[in-house]
């Protein structure tokens, strides 16, 4: 998806719905914004920090091309 994100699981509780996903710290800058935007204002969320992974080879290529100017 859009976000790079890795959804683990989908619940239902007490009539609302629970996502539990995987995404990378870089990908959530302006999550709520959209989230807001989604669900009208209802949407909300949490994050904790999980794992290190290794950063996408085209991504890390952009990441070097940058700092070199």
């Amino acid at each position: 998806n859009r976000r790079r994100g890795q959804i683990n699981s989908m619940d239902d509780r007490l009539g609302l719905k629970i996502v539990n996903a995987f995404v990378p710290l870089v990908e959530m800058f302006g999550y709520s914004t959209d989230l807001r935007s989604a669900t009208q204002g209802r949407g909300t969320y949490s994050m904790e920090f999980d794992h290190y992974g290794e950063v996408p080879s085209n991504i890390a290529k952009e990441i070097v091309e940058k700092r070199k100017g």
